[in-house]
């Protein structure tokens, strides 16, 4: 018990050692760096670049960190699905906004079994909810990791993260359920969350271990209650109902444990000379041939 709490004690110190060592590696860069960065700025990337990035990646972030561009693309598709939610929820006649049913089954942007040639649709249903519950968990955590994310990475990277997720949802749910419309950006919300999460695993020991285990598990949970009411809505609620589908959160999740993970990996480094993207890429591909092929001869949905 004496030995444990001994190398508990050593871990511990080391722990601060090590933050007190970032902050004066911090204080050092405010004071041979750039004099206009404001001090707000930096505690914001240092707190970003502890929950991103591993400790040999977060000097460099440092240097180079700024909020140029900002994280738009997470912030641009957060606002342009509540806007389409706001659409149906308020001019489209609704007897209650927990469910939506009138309108959203009908949209343009709604992926349908029966308009699959509509290619778009495998896209556009990102933009269109189920109802309050829906919209406001996968709006909660696709702002909270995927801003954090972009200010680290960089709109185009997690840009095509996320619309990897989304594709990957509508094409596993149009092979495994195959007769259901889909609505809901859940696709993309995994992706970031594979992404992330395999990213924290690997790096374990450099990503805050006292709080590593505590990040791992609130991700366990969400993931676990979604997809628990995912689970509910396609099978319990009546024939019709909630076109919220499981396949498409699983789907989403592999995509981002594996070019998510590649991605999101790579901080600083050339993406495209890594061979482990290309591999995710490869697969990837030959996901969506198949998912294709499926559609086109043997889908029940013909």
């Amino acid at each position: 018990m004496a030995v444990a709490h001994d190398v508990e004690m050593e871990s511990v110190n080391l722990s601060m050692e090590r933050e007190r060592k970032e902050e004066l590696e911090e204080e050092k860069l405010g004071e041979y760096g750039d004099g206009n960065y404001p001090p707000n700025s930096k505690k914001v990337h240092r707190i970003v670049s502890k929950w991103m990035l591993p400790e040999p990646a977060r000097r460099t972030y440092l240097e180079r960190a700024n909020c140029l561009p900002p994280p738009v693309f997470i912030i641009s598709v957060s606002l342009a699905e509540l806007a389409v939610f706001i659409y149906y929820a308020v001019w489209k006649p609704q007897k209650q906004w927990i469910t939506l049913d009138t309108g959203i089954l009908a949209s343009p942007f709604t992926y349908r079994p029966d308009k699959r040639e509509e290619a778009w649709r495998f896209v556009s249903y990102m933009l269109v909810h189920a109802g309050v519950q829906h919209i406001v968990g996968n709006l909660f955590m696709q702002l909270v990791l995927g801003i954090p994310l972009e200010m680290v990475h960089k709109g185009l990277r997690v840009g095509l993260v996320y619309l990897a997720g989304v594709i990957a949802g509508s094409l596993a749910s149009s092979i495994f359920d195959p007769l259901k419309y889909l609505v809901g950006a859940s696709g993309g919300v995994y992706a970031l969350m594979g992404g992330y999460f395999m990213n924290v695993l690997v790096n374990f020991r450099e990503m805050i271990p006292a709080f590593g285990i505590v990040r791992l598990l609130v991700i366990v949970l969400i993931i676990a209650s979604d997809m628990g009411f995912a689970l509910y809505r396609r099978f319990f609620v009546p024939e019709n109902g909630s076109p919220v589908s499981f396949a498409a959160h699983i789907a989403g999740g592999f995509a981002g444990m594996s070019i998510g993970y590649t991605v999101f990996s790579c901080f600083d480094k050339a993406l495209l000379k890594d061979p482990r993207f290309w591999i995710a890429i490869a697969a990837y591909l030959a996901f969506v041939l198949f998912a294709v092929f499926f559609n086109l001869f043997l889908s029940p949905a013909n």
